[in-house]
Order: C-alpha cells, then sequence, then structure tokens
C-alpha cells in the first residue's frame, strides 16, 4: 500500500480586505500591527521596498483610512489593570433613544475598554479592566448599575487570558 503524497487543503486566509491591496501593502500591515514602532527603514527592509515608497504606502493606507490609528498596547500589571471583568447587560426597553441613553453613558464609565450592542440573552457587553475585585465592585456601585435603562447585569470575571490581540487577520 502506498502512503499517499497529497498534502492537505490548506484554509485560505481571509480575502475581505481591499482587493486593491497587493502583497506589500498586506505585509506592510501585518508588520505595523506587531510592531508599530517600528521605523521606516527596518519596515522597508522587511517588506523588500525603498524607504521613499514604503513611506507613500503607510500614508496611503493611513489616508484611506485603513490605518484607523496608530497607539501604544500598554501592559495591564504594569498600571495595575489586572482584574479583566466582562459585564451583560439586558436593558428595560430596545428603543433607539434607549440604546443612545445607555451608549453614551457607557462611554463615561472609568475602564470600560469596550461596549458591543449584541444579539442574544444581553443588549450588551462591557469589557472592563480594574485593580482588582474590590475596585470592580466600587465601580459598580457608583457606575454600572446606575446606568440608564438597565434591567439586569450579569458581571463575569476573566480567570485567565489565552488570547488577547489587537491584530486583525491581513
Amino acid at each position: 500500500m502506498r502512503k499517499s503524497t497529497k498534502q492537505p487543503k490548506k484554509i485560505a486566509s481571509p480575502k475581505s480586505v481591499d482587493p486593491a491591496l497587493d502583497r506589500i501593502d498586506r505585509n506592510i500591515l501585518r508588520a505595523l500591527q506587531a510592531d508599530a514602532s517600528i521605523t521606516n527603514a527596518a519596515l522597508s527592509e522587511r517588506v523588500h521596498l525603498s524607504p521613499a515608497a514604503t513611506l507613500r504606502r503607510v500614508e496611503k493606507l493611513k489616508d484611506s483610512g485603513l490605518i484607523a490609528r496608530i497607539v501604544a498596547v500598554l501592559d495591564p500589571a504594569k498600571v495595575d489593570r489586572t482584574t479583566l471583568v466582562i459585564v451583560g447587560v439586558v436593558l428595560d426597553r430596545s428603543t433607539p433613544s434607549d440604546f443612545g441613553a445607555f451608549e453614551t453613558a457607557a462611554k463615561g464609565i472609568p475602564g470600560c475598554l469596550e461596549c458591543h450592542l449584541v444579539a442574544g440573552e444581553f443588549d450588551y457587553f462591557l469589557v472592563l479592566r480594574t485593580r482588582d475585585i474590590a475596585d470592580f465592585n466600587r465601580l459598580h456601585a457608583a457606575s454600572i448599575i446606575s446606568l440608564p435603562g438597565v434591567r439586569q447585569i450579569r458581571t463575569f470575571f476573566v480567570l485567565k487570558e489565552i488570547l488577547s490581540t489587537t491584530a486583525l487577520p491581513i
């Protein structure tokens, strides 16, 4: 019996990115997602392009809005924000004005990193960073329970972060 030399079919990477992006643009985006502090000279070496051409492409990616912003990702432990909390929120009513009032108020919660309108059992999920559980309890009492239109809140404390990334597949 002969062993098959046929390789398993590879799953294609997502192609939902603008088709006008070529291989070099994609490589630039991957490199910048990994380390946005890379110098233009180092980036140009990595993508095998001249520094001037690399800089033009990066500026074009920024101008097009594909690169929305460049930020520093902080180590939560070094800024004393080690407790990650996910809060599921159910509103009393599902009207545009109720959603708007909640969303405006949620943007003002200290330590709130994300707020997502979702389908399913909850209306929103909030992702928060606090110092510890006591700090979350103070925040809960001062801000979260008084959010407009809230009927129910369920809190989930993250025990272990398995994956946390800002990099999108390109």
